[in-house]
């Protein structure tokens, strides 16, 4: 086999029919001088020996089999059985455009980058969205510590990622991850792609940040988070990643800057999680509504099918708390929650509903779908914006149980908070 340049490490569990369109996009790549290294993580199907009928035909492949401890145990596995000066994360259920590893490699090259970003493309029931970085350039050491970081996680616009928390789009010096990855705590099994994302910046010099996309990411309908069924483990998990990034970041950012972004992501991460409406029993069940205008009994259009929307359909096919009218989204296709089908932004009267509730939590995307609504008709007066006040998301932090330091109160485990 050639000299390795760059390990691609593949963590895999239960992804049966979307695994050879997978190992079938890398083994055909432009660039070759890599190694394939496929983590079979316990998966319970055929995985297993898919992985190992590829590894019989291709001498760049290496295959592990692992009982299954996790995402980030599995990405472990792989790091330190990598031989190459860059590492590259797959997900199994993605693919790659045939100059996926052309690109980031001819850019970490040409800029000296310790990482690389690119775009990519978003794949939802056949449809296909483009999806850019927020920033793009190139940046040395005193414009990450000044201007990446601080912004990295939020920046000034709530819960919008500067650099996105994926480990898929990325190129990273194997050396660098070597310094750190192997001890994040096996526990972090909500947000693993943030806990190594947002500590590798703290180690880089230089970074390169382009909109190309190359990266096929497959939005599954059986992928999209289910509904929260264990509140208090669901908000212990969120507490073990903001925990470990508060303090591998402390060093890097000033106190209120890192409260803030942190403060901003995690209120964003229990937001979509939860649709929304958060039902507190240690409270006298009163519910924390984050969609500005909007009461109980409203009647509301949302818009989006992604994670998001489909939470707020959940959530509040159990609380009862809207009239949802219509559900609808510009990439319309068959979705049905609580008797409510997905439909063209076109299906929608002004007069039908009281507010439209755009489900996202990046500005960004929200003015891009506001303005759309706006040339076919919708009155924008209807169209809510998320409660970003400073003071209500501490105060619902803290009645989540979460202290300051982003610790949770043991105390809490012996209530009840309803997240649906």
């Amino acid at each position: 086999m050639k000299k390795v340049e760059i390990s691609v490490i593949v963590p895999i569990h239960n992804i049966e029919p979307y695994l050879p369109q997978c190992i079938d996009s890398l083994l055909v790549q432009s660039f070759t001088d890599f190694e394939l290294i496929l983590v079979d993580n316990g998966s319970p199907d055929n995985c297993p020996e898919i992985c190992d009928r590829y590894a019989s035909i291709d001498d760049r492949i290496v295959v592990i089999h692992k009982e299954n401890h996790g995402l980030l145990s599995a990405r472990k596995a792989g790091l330190e059985k990598a031989k190459g000066k860059y590492v590259a994360y797959v997900d199994g259920d993605d693919w790659v455009d045939i100059f996926y590893l052309d690109t980031l490699y001819k850019m970490a090259v040409a800029n000296n980058s310790d990482l690389v970003v690119t775009g990519h493309f978003r794949e939802f029931d056949g449809k296909i969205e483009t999806i850019k970085p927020v920033i793009t350039g190139n940046y040395n050491a005193f414009e990450i510590e000044s201007s990446i970081l601080p912004n990295a996680i939020c920046n000034e616009r709530f819960c919008e990622h500067n650099i996105s928390t994926y480990v898929w789009n990325k190129l990273f010096k194997r050396e660098l991850l070597l310094q750190y990855v192997l001890d994040i705590p096996n526990d972090i099994i909500m947000g693993e792609d943030a806990a190594i994302t947002y500590t590798y910046l703290t180690l880089c010099k230089h970074i390169t940040i382009c909109d190309i996309p190359v990266y096929y990411y497959r939005q599954r309908p059986d992928s999209i988070v289910k509904s929260i069924e264990d509140p208090e483990m669901e908000y212990n998990r969120l507490s073990h990643l903001l925990v470990f990034l508060r303090k591998k970041l402390s060093p890097f950012l000033g106190e209120e800057n890192l409260n803030s972004q942190l403060t901003s992501y995690l209120y964003s991460l229990i937001l979509v999680r939860s649709g929304g409406l958060i039902s507190n029993e240690v409270y006298d069940d009163t519910i924390f509504n984050p969609f500005l205008k909007t009461s109980k009994n409203s009647r509301i259009v949302v818009y989006s099918s992604g994670s998001f929307g489909q939470h707020i359909l959940s959530t509040n096919a159990k609380l009862k708390y809207f009239q949802i009218v219509r559900w609808i989204d510009i990439d319309h296709h068959d979705m049905t929650i609580d008797r409510n089908s997905v439909q063209p932004i076109g299906a929608i009267d002004n007069n039908e509903f009281d507010y439209l509730i755009i489900a996202t939590t990046n500005p960004t995307n929200y003015e891009q779908i506001k303005s759309n609504l706006e040339l076919v008709g919708i009155d924008t007066d209807k169209i809510v914006q998320i409660n970003h006040d400073e003071n209500e998301i501490t105060n619902l932090l803290n009645s989540l149980g979460f202290n300051s330091d982003f610790s949770r109160n043991l105390k809490y485990s012996s209530k009840r908070t309803e997240i649906m």
